[in-house]
């Protein structure tokens, strides 16, 4: 049974492995445009004066803007709905995001209407469909006009085209339907029965309540006969881009309920470039660094994990593009932070193997697999635990996050399922093709399992006790949650614009400019309150509340002036009603976390091992954003998915050592709890430790090199993993010994049993 297992497990292997290396050769990634540079425009729709803004009706608007969006000539353009009434439009190499917004969003109600005459001022439409606009070809003059005579639902085809004979420049071809070309040829014959100078002779053609071209019938054209052939043209002195705009709304028709802009992001695909770069550069030097030291510490079984995470690698990459999932910033780091995940399992494995080594003795060098083979038995549990508490926070993320971040929880769910892949089954498929070589049966100090190491031989000569102290852990843990709650409420959480509404534009500029005069010259052009931040490379980001393009235009201006010619990297534009959701979402996403957590262990575990887990887990998320609060950093979206991954560590750390409490209690043998405790502290520290280094090795270089966009992030997790190493042996240990003293389990019941649990060093 065990040969037929391990060929199972080789044949599997060796066929995810094959398809892939397949996949990643054969299918590009989709990017997002965080990386490859464009513009995302989050558009609402809104009930009209007859129309419910419902699903279907936000679906009909989509079609619409797929077709104007089709005439702006974007390569490669997304267009979908999410919710019922949001419509996520991706434009990627556009840099133009009001261009886009302004052609996209206009509700483009094109109607044909016969003059018929003049009038000294504006009037809204009548109950009848008349009404009076101003004459495009006379500033100060209005026209009075009928009811449409056509809509738009009439045109068949619109084209942007340069009138050269006539000398009109760019105008636009109009092509009608069939019904409707009998319409047009009846309204231009009528227009044509009036006098030469009379302004009903004119015909006009109005584009949301303005008149954007009202052409006289030529004088060569009979009355009543009018212009046959079912086309018109539109012309009014356009540029070629306006010719172009106008066409798509005419092409795309009317949207059928209003909507309107409620957020827009905007990067430049050399920000987007740079990201790529940044991302990948650390990823390669987190797994160098990772790889080496599982190498130096648990030597050949080190070099096997190695493989296993380049392999994990691969095919964590492949699953991302074979489902089509987007791959964004905040992806990329969550792709290569569940590296630290995978380390972890391997970790877990090989220091269980250590203690199977050492309980048999001589007995094991006959064969080296049998401790390796327990060992993987024994761990499943703390595993299965560890993966689960992590994919609760990656299924939070995907389900309450927007955009990005929700390309964070995609691509950190798969890097935890593929982690159980690769260590449970490419490694210890290729644990039992190394470990049973004669050379290496010959030579088992090779393997890294004849010793037990330097920090657990240390500790297991002198256990510390740490839970007879378990009083002063809690209160210096009560003190660090003072400083971090006193933080909260005195400097506040400087919340990022996506849960406050505004703009925050990232400018490169030629030279470096001081921040203070960056400041200046932006309060000076009438925007005091604004938010300005500069570094030692010419990049400079302003943040306000107004989110009008006019307003951008004016700072661009003034720095401008300070600084030389400026381009916009970055457009970030959030509404206030996105941002009081948005808002609304983390808080929901943060609370269901700690439900799903307690929740999900209490099942595992009893309550009192749950308690202690969860409340160590909402010190270290209450600890985190403290000191974003003491250093005056932004809370955003990025600092959410930062914040839901510090809770899945932080359980995962306490799930592994209350799993070996939970084991040592059943076989304890009458052991006080507290002593247990620290027994279980010091078998798992090691781990811990080691564990904790092979995140640290991304982390740090993502802060290092990934640049602006992923410091915060990645000081936010680095925080996360120090703590939650830290809070799992100061708070929840001594937090469940409390509590398992005050309301221990009732006599007879044991504490549940995990899965393939066994004897202990």
């Amino acid at each position: 049974m065990s040969s037929r297992a391990s060929l199972r497990r080789a044949l599997l292997a060796l066929a995810v492995v094959a398809l892939s290396l397949w996949i990643t050769l054969t299918t590009p990634p989709r990017l997002g445009l965080d990386l490859r540079g464009g513009t995302r425009i989050v558009l609402q729709t809104e009930d009209g004066p007859t129309t419910r803004a419902d699903a279907a009706a936000t679906d009909r608007a989509v079609e619409v803007l797929r077709k104007r969006v089709d005439g702006l000539g974007v390569a490669e353009p997304s267009l979908a709905r999410s919710g019922e009434r949001r419509i996520v439009v991706e434009l990627p190499g556009l840099r133009d995001p009001r261009q886009a917004a302004e052609t996209i969003g206009r509700t483009a109600q094109l109607t044909f209407h016969a003059v018929t005459g003049t009038s000294q001022g504006p009037a809204g439409p009548a109950a009848d469909g008349t009404r009076v606009l101003p004459d495009p070809d006379a500033p100060g003059r209005f026209l009075a006009l009928a009811a449409p005579a056509l809509t738009g639902d009439g045109v068949k085809g619109a084209e942007a085209t340069l009138d050269t004979t006539t000398g009109r420049g760019w105008t636009v071809d109009l092509s009608f339907r069939e019904g409707a070309a009998d319409g047009w040829a009846k309204l231009t014959g009528d227009a044509a029965c009036a006098a030469p100078a009379d302004p009903a002779r004119r015909v006009a053609i109005v584009l949301d309540d303005r008149i954007v071209s009202a052409p006289g019938m030529q004088a060569g054209v009979p009355c009543g006969a009018g212009i046959g052939g079912g086309s018109a043209q539109i012309t009014g002195g356009f540029s070629a881009q306006e010719a172009r705009d106008l066409a798509a709304l005419v092409q795309g028709g009317a949207l059928p309920v209003p909507v309107t802009t409620v957020e827009q992001s905007t990067v430049g695909p050399t920000l987007g470039a740079e990201a790529i770069r940044a991302s990948a550069l650390a990823a390669v030097i987190g797994l160098a660094c990772t790889g080496l030291f599982v190498m130096v510490v648990y030597r050949l079984l080190g070099v096997l994990a190695t493989i296993a995470l380049l392999l994990y690698g691969l095919i964590s990459y492949a699953a991302v593009v074979a489902l089509g999932a987007t791959l964004t910033l905040p992806g990329l780091a969550g792709f290569v932070l569940a590296i630290g995940i995978a380390v972890d399992a391997n970790v877990l494995v090989f220091e269980r193997a250590r203690e199977e080594y050492a309980s048999l003795g001589r007995s094991a060098g006959r064969d080296l697999r049998r401790p390796v083979a327990t060992a993987f038995g024994k761990v499943w549990s703390a595993v299965a635990d560890s993966h689960i508490t992590t994919l609760l926070a990656a299924g939070l993320l995907f389900v309450f996050a927007t955009g990005p971040v929700k390309g964070f929880g995609v691509t950190l769910a798969i890097g935890v399922l593929t982690s159980l892949i690769t260590a449970m089954v490419i490694t210890r498929l290729l644990a039992d093709l190394a470990l049973g070589l004669p050379a290496v049966r010959r030579r088992p100090a090779v393997t890294g399992m004849a010793a037990l190491g330097r920090l657990r031989t240390r500790l297991a000569r002198r256990v510390p006790r740490l839970m007879a102290h378990r009083r002063r852990w809690l209160t210096g843990c009560a003190g660090l949650l003072l400083v971090a709650l006193a933080g909260i409420g005195v400097r506040g959480v400087e919340f990022g614009v996506e849960f406050t509404g505004g703009r925050v534009v990232q400018y490169a500029a030629e030279r470096a400019v001081d921040a203070d005069a960056a400041r200046t010259a932006v309060a000076d052009a009438g925007f005091p309150d604004a938010v300005v931040q500069t570094t030692g490379d010419g990049d400079v980001s302003v943040r306000v509340r107004e989110t009008g393009d006019g307003e951008q235009r004016e700072i661009r201006e003034a720095l401008t002036r300070v600084a030389g010619p400026v381009e916009v990297e970055r457009d970030d534009l959030i509404g206030p009603s996105l941002g009081g959701e948005l808002r609304t979402h983390a808080l929901l996403a943060l609370g269901l976390a700690v439900a799903a957590q307690l929740v999900y262990l209490t099942v595992r575990f009893r309550w009192t091992y749950a308690t202690a887990a969860v409340a160590a887990m909402a010190q270290d998320v209450l600890l985190v954003v403290g000191l974003f609060a003491w250093l005056g950093k932004p809370v955003d979206s990025v600092f959410l998915a930062a914040l839901l991954t510090v809770v899945g560590y932080s359980v995962n750390d306490s799930v592994v050592v209350l799993d070996r409490l939970r084991e040592l209690r059943r076989r304890g043998g009458g052991v006080p709890l507290a002593d247990l405790a620290d027994r279980a502290v010091a078998q798992t520290l090691p781990r811990t430790v080691n564990t904790g280094m092979g995140a640290l090795f991304v982390l740090v270089a993502l802060a290092v090199l990934g640049g602006d966009s992923l410091t915060d992030f990645s000081v936010a997790l680095l925080a996360g993993v120090v703590l939650g190493m830290a809070s799992t042996v100061f708070t929840a240990m001594p937090l469940a010994v409390a509590l398992e003293t005050r309301r221990p389990a009732p006599a007879g019941a044991a504490p549940r049993r995990s899965a393939g649990a066994g004897a202990v060093v």
